[in-house]
């Protein structure tokens, strides 16, 4: 291999272990005689390729250290990339080459990596990092004091490696920088593998030793059934709050002008933890290191500077100074309070930053992350748990040193690292970043009719359900594949994550005539995105056959699945959508069950399957009564036969094969005659089709003043009266 795929492979090896990268963070080089090839800003080391590194000018790159600049940190720094884009050597790709170009040069050493290891920075973060690192590594590893990144690190570096040179004779392989990370550096592949292990092995047995990590097992969370209760009422009402004015308009981060656009026409992904880590910050030993600050860039980067702390008390809840005193039912945790609770806690904290919380932390409940898209509030969650660690780690070397307000504001402000946040959160997972989100096309994504939605789609994994999660997925929503099939589920999950974005879409093994079952999807629902906006009631069987032969089995299972099981999709979905809307006046969230025209007149031979479906539209109509005043609007679409589904058209299973074998078709001898004979029942000669049941669902979705309602999709073959 040459130098350069050297490079993406060592970029991957490190890059796919979270104990080296925690959100796509860390950067590698390699030195190929004149040349400088190094990742571009945004790029992800776990799959990156040989086009998502930038080739560089050393020469060039080299005289940007001794340059002068502006005073001012924002227009030097501007200035500075002007000139690593100036050193390129080929044609632009729209690629931005990382903003510690210089710092890679001054590391005399063909290969350089510059990572944030978990267990290193335990030590690198701490008041006594430096004095640890002297006793461990003596002239073997040079430590450097905290600099702003980009050129102030680089120069920085720059006079240390001198110095250490001066002292020693030799180059440092290994570079600790404080609160920030460490450079390896090595002319050989295996060589810089080992050195990493050594550093690894040495900071790891002193952790040990002092029994750091076990901090992290001291404190717990709430019972867990207890903790469920909140956190399906905390999540939503989160996401409720967060998508409502004065909310809705803000950035996630500092200096909206280098953000990811209005927010105002996505929804929030609140996802949940309750990890040992999320128990010991969300614990009263917790809180005084959550509320001490950021230790690292990526830190703030990821999760800013600060999380939002939230008091739990027995009888009542406290926001920082503010408690409110009336007595909750835990297991029914009074919208109006919750409100309170919450916008109390909001307001102060963006009254005093003005932006969002990514991180939010309940005592004793867990840990809240919060994004525009799954990827983004995963991305959060990973950094502040990865955080925690640290935290508990660099008790091992005295405690934890924070970065102070100014070092804080260098990073929240820095038009580099939120270049660098845009790109890895909005790029598609490849190897390449660029300036702009991805494309229409690029993605899959249609309209985004959805977009920004959390929409559960049952009996997804197949038919009709897989053809509603495919769509919703293209228009922009969040989809959870609820199936009994899971092998399936999962395979359309992965793929729909592969088309529209990390984290997109999940699956869960859900049997809808088990209550039970679909409270735990929709608990998974909560954990993953915080809530949800629309349910589809899709799952259905139907069994032919006259009523004086059809078995007590067969006529139970379908009442089952197509009537109880929309009752148990109410019935655990309502209390999660009411509390979402609860926090945002005036929105609405959907249930939609996919009913039939056999709902809506009898079908010979077909009692069970009408039977359950009439008795659908009752709910429908009864839930829509009820839940009007939560929120929700609840209504049926009622497909005419779609003729192409394996419903259908499967030769062993399928309606045409069962209506020939039960004589439903007077005179039909094979499967095309039993078609055909349903083709002409059809005033639009022609089955249903996917997308004429789409048009009716988000004509549903979208409009705000119907529900109860049965909308036929027939092509006329059934009409209302």
């Amino acid at each position: 291999m040459d130098g350069l795929d050297q490079l993406v492979q060592l970029s991957r090896y490190y890059g796919s272990d979270t104990g080296f990268v925690v959100a796509g963070g860390g950067n590698t080089s390699v030195k190929v005689e004149d040349s400088l090839y190094i990742k571009a800003s945004g790029a992800q080391l776990a799959n990156v390729t040989r086009d998502g590194f930038v080739a560089l000018s050393r020469a060039k790159v080299s005289r940007l250290l001794s340059a002068s600049y502006p005073a001012e940190p924002q227009r030097r720094e501007e200035a500075i990339m002007r000139g690593i884009l100036e050193a390129r050597l080929e044609p632009d790709k729209g690629q931005r080459p990382s903003v510690e170009t210089i710092l890679h040069e001054v590391v005399d050493r063909k290969f350089v990596v510059h990572v944030h290891p978990t267990v290193v920075n335990g030590l690198t973060c701490s008041k006594n990092g430096k004095a640890a690192a002297q006793s461990l590594f003596g002239q073997d590893a040079l430590w450097t004091d905290y600099a702003d990144p980009g050129y102030m690190l680089a120069k920085k570096v720059a006079a240390a490696i001198d110095r250490h040179r001066r002292r020693t004779g030799r180059t440092p392989e290994v570079i600790l920088l404080q609160n920030h990370g460490v450079i390896i550096a090595a002319d050989g592949v295996q060589a810089l593998k080992r050195l990493t292990d050594k550093v690894l092995k040495a900071v790891r047995a002193e952790i040990e030793a002092k029994g750091a990590e076990q901090i992290l097992s001291l404190a717990r969370l709430s019972d867990p059934p207890g903790r469920s209760e909140a956190v399906k009422r905390l999540a939503p009402a989160l996401r409720g709050l967060l998508a409502a004015p004065p909310y809705g308009g803000l950035p996630l981060a500092p200096s909206s002008s280098f953000g990811l656009g209005s927010s105002q026409a996505l929804g929030r992904v609140v996802a949940y933890d309750d990890s040992r880590e999320a128990a010991f910050i969300c614990s009263q030993q917790g809180r005084r290191l959550a509320l001490g600050g950021a230790l690292t860039p990526d830190q703030i980067v990821y999760c800013n500077s600060s999380p939002l702390w939230l008091e739990a008390n027995t009888g009542e809840f406290q926001v920082s100074s503010l408690t409110f005193q009336e007595t909750l039912d835990s297991q029914t945790l009074d919208s109006r309070l919750l409100v309170r609770l919450l916008r109390a806690g909001l307001d102060e904290y963006v009254a005093r930053r003005g932006y969002e919380p990514k991180v939010i932390l309940v005592e004793g409940v867990g840990l809240f992350a919060v994004g525009e898209t799954p990827k983004m509030a995963a991305a959060a969650m990973a950094a502040y748990l990865d955080a925690v660690k640290v935290m508990a780690y660099a008790t091992a070397f005295g405690g934890p040193r924070f970065l102070n307000q100014q070092q804080a504001h260098f990073i929240e402000t820095w038009e580099s690292e939120h270049y660098r946040r845009r790109v890895a959160a909005l790029a598609p997972s490849s190897s390449l970043g660029g300036d702009a989100p991805p494309s229409a096309e690029a993605t899959g994504d249609k309209s985004g009719r959805v977009r920004g939605k959390v929409v559960a789609v049952t009996g997804a994994a197949q038919g009709l359900g897989e053809g509603i999660a495919r769509d919703v997925a293209a228009q922009g929503a969040c989809v959870v594949i609820a199936d009994l099939n899971l092998p399936r589920a999962q395979k359309l999950a992965d793929e729909l994550n592969a088309l529209h974005g990390e984290g997109r879409a999940f699956a869960w093994r859900t049997d809808v005539t088990d209550g039970e079952s679909v409270r735990e999807m929709l608990w998974q629902t909560v954990r993953r995105f915080g809530g949800i906006d629309v349910l589809i009631s899709n799952a259905g069987v139907l069994k032919a056959g006259s009523v004086k032969t059809m078995s007590d089995a067969d006529f139970g299972l379908v009442t089952d699945v197509n009537y109880r099981g929309y009752f148990h999709c109410v019935k655990h979905a309502a209390p999660v959508m009411a509390a979402q809307n609860a926090c945002n006046p005036g929105s609405w969230t959907d249930i939609i069950q996919v009913n039939s025209k056999s709902g809506l007149v009898g079908s010979n031979r077909n009692a069970a399957y009408a039977g359950s479906k009439f008795g659908g539209i009752g709910l429908t109509q009864s839930f829509a009564l009820e839940l009007v005043e939560d929120g929700i609007k609840v209504n049926s679409v009622c497909p005419g036969n779609l003729f192409d589904s394996p419903l259908w058209s499967d030769p062993q299973t399928g309606l045409f094969a069962q209506y020939l074998r039960t004589g439903k078709v007077p005179g039909a001898r094979t499967v095309a005659d039993v078609r055909k004979a349903y083709e002409a029942r059809v005033p639009m000669r022609r089955g249903c089709e996917l997308p004429d049941i789409m048009a009716a669902i988000y004509y549903l979705i979208e409009q705000k003043y119907e529900t109860g309602q049965a909308l036929p999709v027939s092509g006329g073959q059934v009409m209302l009266r």
